[in-house]
C-alpha cells in the first residue's frame, strides 16, 4: 500500500469518527426529535444536556472525546508501523492535519448535512492523543471559567485561546502550536452566536434553559 493511499485511508477514517452524530443519535433514540431544532441547535454534550438530561449529556461528552482520541491514537499506531517511506520531518505535520480531520468533521458531520456541534469534546480527545498535559490544563481552564461564570461557551472559548501557551509550555514544538491557533480558530468560529450573546448579556448560564 502506497503511502499517499495510507494518508488517505486515515484522514478519511479521523473524518469519518469526527462525524458520528452522538448527540443526535441519543436525541432521536430517547426522545424522537432532532436536537438540532432545539436550544442552540448544536448536536454537542451541552446542547444535548439542557435539552434531553444529564445522562445523554454526559454520555455525548465522553463518547465525543473518545472519537478525537481514537481517532489520534489510531493514525499515530499506523503511522509508526508505516512511517519509513516519508521523512520523519513530516510526521508531526502530517498528525496534526489527520486531527484536524477529526475536529472538522464534529462540526461539519456528512451524515447530517454537514450541520453538527461546535467540536470543543472532540478537540479535548484530540488534545489528549497529542499531548495530555496541554489537554488537561486547557480543561483546568475551563473549569475555572466555568466555575466562575456557569457559561460553557464563555468556558470553552477561554480554554481554547490558552491553548498555543500550554502547547508551546509542554511541547516546545511550533506545529502543535500552529495547530493550536488554527483549531482553535475554528472551534471559535463555530462560536459566533454564542459570542454574539456572550456581548449582548444573553447567553444562558448551566443550569438555565437556552432560548
Amino acid at each position: 500500500m502506497t503511502t499517499a493511499l495510507i494518508l488517505g485511508l486515515l484522514a478519511l477514517m479521523s473524518y469519518l469518527l469526527g462525524s458520528i452524530p452522538t448527540g443526535y443519535l441519543l436525541a432521536k433514540a430517547l426522545r424522537g426529535i432532532d436536537i438540532r431544532e432545539y436550544g442552540s441547535g448544536s448536536t454537542g454534550a451541552t446542547n444535548v444536556l439542557r435539552v434531553v438530561g444529564k445522562g445523554p449529556g454526559l454520555v455525548t461528552f465522553l463518547v465525543d472525546v473518545g472519537k478525537g482520541l481514537g481517532a489520534v491514537l489510531l493514525a499515530r499506531w499506523v503511522l509508526g508501523q508505516s512511517w519509513s517511506t516519508v521523512p520523519a520531518s513530516w510526521f508531526e505535520f502530517v498528525l496534526l492535519a489527520i486531527a484536524f480531520m477529526a475536529v472538522l468533521a464534529h462540526s461539519k458531520p456528512i451524515w447530517l448535512g454537514w450541520r453538527g456541534g461546535k467540536s470543543v469534546a472532540t478537540s479535548l480527545g484530540v488534545l489528549l492523543a497529542l499531548n495530555a498535559p496541554t489537554a488537561l490544563a486547557a480543561f483546568a481552564v475551563f473549569l475555572v471559567v466555568l466555575a466562575a461564570s456557569r457559561i460553557v461557551s464563555l468556558s470553552s472559548i477561554t480554554a481554547t485561546l490558552s491553548l498555543p501557551f500550554w502547547f508551546w509550555l509542554f511541547t516546545q514544538s511550533w506545529p502543535f502550536v500552529g495547530f493550536s491557533v488554527v483549531a482553535g480558530a475554528f472551534v471559535i468560529w463555530r462560536h459566533q452566536s454564542n459570542i454574539q450573546r456572550l456581548l449582548a448579556g444573553t447567553e444562558p448560564r448551566l443550569g438555565a434553559s437556552e432560548g
